[in-house]
């Protein structure tokens, strides 16, 4: 099934902290607060609805790793695909917020199909996130 028109997605994520997971989203990567109770918040994340839920999870700090170009990706993961200055603005942002990166700001596939830029870090509660950009946003799922 191809579609063409892209819809905002919902995620909802487990956190065992909620007000220092709820401090990383809102100062940290900037996002805007929506609704909230006592066990969730909702923030705007890049247009989509991502929820943060309080979750005991002794254990998400122990993910698994795929090797990619070398790298130790963390699974799961996730994130969303910026436009290429503003994902260059948030990596800037992030770096001087002193982010602590699994896998620093790169360029994948320079020069080549698909090239892209990439990183990777952990929020305070240990979800994996990973921050993309395509140089041409038409060869996102080119091979």
């Amino acid at each position: 099934m191809t579609n063409n028109t892209l819809s905002p997605f919902h995620l909802a994520i487990p956190v065992d902290d909620l007000q220092t997971a709820r401090s990383f989203y809102n100062e940290i990567l900037e996002l805007e607060e929506g609704r909230s109770s006592d066990h969730w918040v909702d923030f705007n994340f890049f247009g989509h609805q991502l929820v943060i839920h309080y979750k005991p999870k002794p254990d998400l700090k122990k993910n698994h790793t795929n090797p990619v170009d070398g790298k130790d990706v963390p699974v799961p993961h996730f994130g969303v695909i910026l436009e290429w200055e503003i994902w260059q603005k948030l990596a800037k942002r992030l770096s001087e917020k002193s982010i602590e990166f699994v896998i620093e700001p790169y360029i994948r596939f320079q020069g080549e199909i698909g090239e892209q830029a990439t990183m990777f870090f952990y929020d305070p509660c240990g979800n994996a996130l990973e921050f993309k950009s395509f140089k041409d946003i038409r060869e996102i799922f080119r091979k």
